[in-house]
């Protein structure tokens, strides 16, 4: 190596070590572009950036991805969630690769850090580079919140309901005769919303039968649950434009909350038409990867409610810039949320500042399931559990909970495996 080369490598070394201004702190290499904030940025620096694959059953298609990031601070680290299912593996891949556009830097900087990640990654993000940036990005507000001492949903200028926010379960009746009791354990429990689905796979064109089963098996939720009770029903994006035309018209008279993804989203223009028939709300996003994800859905007017998720979207800072998005529209906001509790809790904050925000989705039944009790071991709290139909806000920093490393190693990566993959009778592929 010439000598001038060799000064000049010390000298940035140097420099790099400065930025940090911690006398403690291990020397790190800064990120590319952090020089110029040296002045005006805080002294906190990213040191190391963790990335856990979390398995609660070998087999499952959805393990978690959580990121740890940790600082030249002592006791100062964030936690995110970047769960993708079917996508485990490369989601956390992808978090690997973005090292390098943090360590050494300052995590306060949460909009720079996003804009880089997403901009510089040149290919705009799919679901696999947006979930990767949405657990760094959970993890950075984490880190936020915390050296401010204020947790998410104050920073971002909540809350908006000091109540909490309101949420709903997944119906998990055991047949039509177990609705009774759900609805007496709900109304006990304060729950005001719930949802359900439509059974089956369908064909782009439909037998009356099929379509006939799926409005009974709608109508005995409503009977069921009565009409006090608020029910969202899911499509999963199974029927085609034309099949879903019919079920919304024939679903109007029992006055559902909306109806969600009745055809995949990103056909917008086969959603509008859709929506035209319809006097009942049209809710979709959970697919969706940044605010820009959903221009075209808000702007043509397709949808009431943007259900974009924490998890894939580009974290904290996509969901809040999507709500505003939406807020702007007239659009209210009812965010997915169906894997693990770092993603879920993260929501809440965001939630709670949304003045368009609606309802918080969380992929659980009234009753308490295998996963709440293992998020209860792990965080030493009920997380994503109602309190009278409501998700309680936290006082405590950032994002309001502690994990330790030490708890996931009960529940080793099992590696990725996909999601279920169905067939209609001819073999043909089937939307679930």
């Amino acid at each position: 190596m010439e000598r001038r080369m060799f000064l000049g490598a010390l000298g940035a070394s140097a420099k790099a070590a400065d930025i940090c201004g911690c006398g403690i702190a291990p020397q790190v290499a800064a990120a590319t572009g952090v020089e110029p904030f040296a002045t005006v940025g805080s002294k906190i620096r990213i040191t190391k950036v963790k990335v856990f694959g979390v398995s609660l059953t070998p087999d499952s298609d959805r393990p978690y991805v959580f990121v740890k990031l940790e600082t030249n601070q002592p006791g100062l680290y964030g936690w995110g969630e970047g769960t993708l299912e079917g996508k485990a593996a490369a989601v956390m891949a992808c978090v690997e690769d973005f090292k390098d556009f943090l360590i050494g830097a300052d995590p306060m900087q949460v909009e720079h850090h996003w804009q880089s990640m997403y901009v510089h990654s040149f290919y705009r993000a799919g679901p696999v580079i947006g979930s990767a940036i949405s657990g760094i990005d959970q993890a950075l507000w984490d880190i936020r919140g915390k050296a401010l001492n204020l947790p998410v949903y104050k920073l971002l200028g909540g809350p908006v309901d000091p109540r909490g926010v309101r949420g709903y379960y997944h119906i998990r009746a055991r047949g039509k005769e177990d609705l009774p009791r759900i609805r007496e354990e709900a109304r006990r429990q304060g729950i005001t919303c719930f949802k359900g689905g439509i059974p089956g796979y369908y064909e782009w064109i439909e037998t009356n039968a099929k379509i006939n089963q799926a409005i009974q098996a709608v109508t005995d939720l409503r009977e069921g649950l009565g009409m006090e009770v608020d029910i969202g029903i899911d499509f999963h994006a199974k029927t085609s434009p034309s099949v879903a035309s019919i079920l919304v018209k024939e679903l109007e008279p029992l006055k559902l909350l909306f109806i969600e993804e009745p055809c995949p989203p990103e056909n917008v223009k086969a959603m509008q038409r859709i929506a035209k028939r319809s006097t009942t709300p049209i809710a979709t996003g959970e697919r969706l990867v940044a605010a820009y994800g959903c221009r075209e859905l808000i702007e043509m007017g397709v949808v009431d409610i943007i259900q974009t998720d924490i998890n894939h979207v580009g974290g904290i800072t996509a969901l809040w810039k999507a709500g505003a998005l939406a807020e702007a529209s007239g659009i209210a906001m009812a965010p997915h949320a169906c894997e693990g509790p770092i993603g879920g809790l993260a929501t809440i904050h965001v939630d709670a500042a949304m003045p368009n925000f609606l309802v918080q989705e969380i992929c659980s039944g009234i009753d308490i399931g295998p996963n709440e009790k293992v998020w209860h071991e792990w965080l030493g709290f009920p997380a994503m559990r109602m309190v009278n139909g409501r998700f309680p806000l936290t006082e405590k920093p950032g994002l309001g909970f502690d994990l330790t490393e030490e708890a996931l190693k009960k529940y080793p990566f099992g590696g990725t495996r996909p999601m279920a993959r169905v067939f209609h009778e001819d073999a043909s592929v089937a939307e679930w």
